[in-house]
């Protein structure tokens, strides 16, 4: 693993200065510095058990609010759509979560199948489905249990076998293109309605306009969790050189539900439907043989299941704050629930881990957050322009707005935590049969995804570039330094170019 020097000298450089000043202190400037850390330690110790005590209270407030919000969300549901939506926090739910699917818990596997009725023909198709969908032990049920979290055992009946065979002889439902009363309905939100576009994701492709003179390179941009193109598109896009204009074809996707892509509800968003919309929207409708890739968040993980699926296509892996927890032994049996705790971690500090908690462990919550902001956000959009007189930039609202409950629920769970126990495997694969460059960039103020998880990626991944940026987080580790971001990007990429023609003109 080379981590790059400069990123971590500068904090190096600040820690020395401070040593040196308590060195020159003399006797009594080394007794006030060691008072001052023992104030420091114990100011940390009761935040710490402060915020334990009012994320238990506010938890578990939560905790009851949701089952409020169930019953709340049934009859409104029932009330404006004529019928009973399922839940994963009822026991119908652990049948049949959407229509045309069926959970199947195989026996030896370590997580839980569903059987997928493709709407298209009478295939089954098996799917991995996150335990952590309907397995959420409340905040008080965790605090009086005596041991770590269990895998959910359940076994397959005949009485499932005989129902799959009966909705295979039953004809398909044409799938719903009209949006849930609590979803957004604008142009934007609902552009893939039209039948042309509800079968391929929305790709922003920004090609040379005119002829270089050198042979284009295609680049494909995935970006993160409740994200969109725009993420790319609005900050990196136009921080390219003229140069890397004119020789890279650039696809930034809108992933399945987010954006302007479709939002089926009926999907599970599975890590599979997302690679497969991705192969189908980008790598054939574009006819892409060798591509370098770039993601953000949780679209690493997707760039790696396409990477592992494409290792001879991939000329370079560009990740960026990747969602990589590495599962102590003792957890393996329940990689996804251990995952799920490492992200929402059920605290109301920091803030960003407050908010990734009430997304992940509440269903209806989560809801009601997305029929607050989602639904809403031209208003949300109107009142940030009104407020700031047009001076700053809006298209974050757009980028972070724009996806139904439906699709952020499942992707979360099914790409997230789903995917625990596979990404170790696919690093393995990066390592083993990937000869492409492999960098890895993270913002050391990340409270969301912590800096140990690009860290993790580079032990795998020993001829990994990791680089750490001082003072960024999981947003500003591209926002507000666009420019050298992109010229990051553009050296990778003639790396990776160079090092190609290199090995060729070897061979030959």
């Amino acid at each position: 693993m080379h981590i790059a020097g400069c990123v971590w000298q500068e904090k190096g450089s600040g820690t020395e200065v401070v040593a040196a000043a308590d060195m020159g202190a003399g006797g009594g400037g080394g007794a006030v510095g060691k008072w001052r850390v023992a104030v420091a330690a114990l100011l940390a110790a009761a935040g710490g058990a402060l915020n334990c005590v009012v994320s238990f209270v506010v938890f578990s407030f939560l905790d009851v609010l949701d089952m409020v919000l169930c019953v709340v969300y049934k009859l409104v549901d029932y009330a404006v759509e004529a019928e009973w939506k399922a839940c994963y926090c009822s026991a119908a739910a652990r049948e049949g979560s959407t229509a045309g699917a069926i959970f199947v818990p195989p026996a030896a596997a370590p997580g839980p199948k569903v059987v997928r009725l493709s709407p298209s023909s009478a295939k089954m198709q098996l799917e991995d489905v996150s335990d952590t969908l309907y397995v959420r032990p409340s905040v008080l049920s965790d605090a009086t249990k005596k041991s770590g979290p269990a895998a959910p055992t359940l076994t397959v009946s005949p009485a499932i076998v005989e129902l799959i065979r009966g909705k295979i002889d039953r004809a398909p439902r044409p799938p719903r293109h009209s949006p849930c009363w609590s979803d957004c309905d604008c142009k934007v939100c609902h552009s893939w309605s039209a039948a042309s576009r509800s079968s391929h994701l929305y790709v922003h492709v920004q090609a040379p306009i005119t002829p270089s003179g050198v042979e284009t390179e295609d680049v494909v941009f995935i970006h993160g969790f409740i994200s969109s193109s725009v993420f790319w598109t609005e900050t990196v896009f136009p921080a390219f050189s003229e140069a890397a204009r004119g020789r890279y074809r650039m696809f930034a996707v809108d992933l399945l539900g987010f954006g302007r892509s479709p939002k089926p509800a009926d999907s599970l968003y599975t890590l599979r439907e997302h690679v497969e919309m991705i192969e189908r929207s980008v790598l054939q409708r574009y006819r892409l043989r060798k591509f370098h890739v770039v993601a953000h968040s949780l679209g690493s993980v997707l760039a790696l299941a396409l990477a592992v699926k494409y290792p001879a296509a991939v000329k370079s892996l560009t990740l960026l704050a990747p969602p990589y927890f590495p599962v102590p032994e003792e957890e393996a049996g329940a990689a996804t629930q251990y995952v799920m705790r490492r992200v929402a971690p059920r605290r109301v500090w920091p803030p960003i881990a407050f908010g990734a908690s009430m997304a992940c462990w509440y269903e209806h919550v989560s809801r009601t957050i997305c029929l607050t902001i989602c639904r809403h956000h031209r208003t949300w959009d109107r009142l940030f322009r009104l407020f700031t007189r047009n001076r700053m930039r809006t298209y974050l609202i757009e980028a972070f707005m724009c996806h139904t409950h439906n699709a952020a629920w499942h992707t979360l769970h099914n790409i997230i935590c789903g995917s625990a126990s596979k990404m170790g495997s696919y690093l393995d694969v990066v390592e083993g049969k990937l000869a492409c460059e492999v960098a890895v960039f993270h913002g050391r103020d990340d409270e969301l995804l912590p800096v140990e998880c690009a860290l993790a990626v580079g032990a795998r991944v020993p001829r990994a570039r990791v680089t750490v940026y001082d003072r960024k987080d999981h947003i500003t580790i591209i926002v507000g330094q666009e420019k050298l971001f992109a010229s990051e990007l553009e050296a990778i990429w003639r790396r990776s170019s160079a090092t190609a023609t290199a090995t060729a003109t070897a061979i030959h």
